[in-house]
This record gives structure tokens, C-alpha cells and sequence, in this order.
């Protein structure tokens, strides 16, 4: 186990399921009267994530996809993820109309959703496996308290400071997506040389 690469995939993780983010839409859940189990919902996106995490790389194969290849479609998405953060436009869509419970949307697609699925399989190509699965068990441990105490939270933060939050990681994406691209786009290059 390398602490300093699970701090950094604790830290990329912590960006993209931007679970102080979501605080709005879960208060909005619960105000509608849906009901939220905080550990149900946090140890389903756990499995999820473990899943992907061991057997992804396995689907990429069936697909004829390489591991270098996907991190670069998947440094796109970040990309567009942080910009979207940012700039405050919607560019993915989020199917959350008329869906209700701890699995949808809470632990899918809100937490464990194709941005931070991808990041995972992305994260393989330049951390251990180990290091990931320590910094996935990390931030479900930090989802649990926030899904917990999200009323608490909001209460705390208020809308300005969890515009803040999310710029800041925003930026924070931007940066990650742009090193996962430069470290990677030069191997798929030469092996579509070869």
C-alpha cells in the first residue's frame, strides 16, 4: 500500500463523486418524502465500485478496448465533468425524474455513476489496485457520513459554499483529466502505430 497514491486517488475520487454537491439533491429527495438508507445506499456504490474496479478491465477486453485507450476517453469525461462544475452548464444528463430509494438514484447514478465508474478503470492505468480499493472503502466512509448528516451539512454550508466546493473540484478535474490524458495518449498513439 502507497499512502501518497491513495491520498491522490482518495482526493480524484472525492472531485468526481462530488457527494457535498449532491447535498441540494438529497435534501430535495428527502423533503418529497423519499426515504434514503445511508448505509444500504453506501454499500451498494462500495460494490459497484469493487466491481468495476476488479472486473472492468475484463469488459473493456470483451469489447477489443485497451486499458490506455479507455483512460483517454475517460480524462474526456472528467474534462467535461470539471468544466461543467465550473462554468455551470449541464452537459451530461441526469435521469433522477420519478426515481426514488437508496440503489436509484442515491447509490446509482448519484455516487457510483458513469463519471466516477469510468474514473476508476481510468485510475488503473496508473495506480495499484490495492491503493484504489483503500481510497474507494475512504470516500464511501465520507458518503456515509454526508448521507447521514445531510441536513446537518447544508445547514452548515449553505448554497454559497457548496457553489464553492464544487467550482474549486471543478478545477481540480480539469487538472487530473489533463495529466490522465498526457500520460496516456502517447501509448495509444504508438500502439496504433504499430
Amino acid at each position: 500500500m502507497n499512502f501518497k497514491e491513495i491520498i491522490s486517488v482518495f482526493l480524484i475520487l472525492f472531485s468526481v463523486i462530488d457527494i457535498l454537491g449532491s447535498i441540494p439533491i438529497i435534501i430535495e429527495m428527502k423533503k418529497k418524502g423519499t426515504t434514503i438508507g445511508s448505509f444500504q445506499a453506501t454499500l451498494v456504490a462500495f460494490v459497484l465500485m469493487t466491481i468495476f474496479l476488479f472486473a472492468g478491465e475484463g469488459l473493456l477486453r470483451l469489447f477489443g478496448v485497451d486499458v490506455e485507450s479507455f483512460a483517454v476517453a475517460g480524462a474526456i469525461i472528467i474534462f467535461l465533468m470539471g468544466f461543467e462544475m465550473i462554468v455551470g452548464v449541464q452537459i451530461f444528463k441526469e435521469e433522477m425524474k420519478g426515481a426514488s430509494g437508496s440503489i436509484v438514484p442515491i447509490a446509482f447514478p448519484l455516487i457510483a455513476g458513469a463519471g466516477t465508474l469510468t474514473t476508476i478503470l481510468t485510475l488503473r492505468a496508473k495506480y495499484q489496485a490495492i491503493n484504489i480499493e483503500a481510497a474507494i472503502f475512504l470516500n464511501m466512509l465520507v458518503v456515509y457520513v454526508v448521507l447521514k448528516g445531510s441536513t446537518w451539512i447544508s445547514q452548515r454550508l449553505g448554497r454559497s459554499g457548496a457553489n464553492v466546493l464544487r467550482k474549486v473540484f471543478g478545477i481540480i478535474l480539469l487538472a487530473i483529466a489533463t495529466k490522465l490524458f498526457r500520460d496516456n495518449f502517447h501509448l495509444v498513439v504508438k500502439v496504433t502505430a504499430e
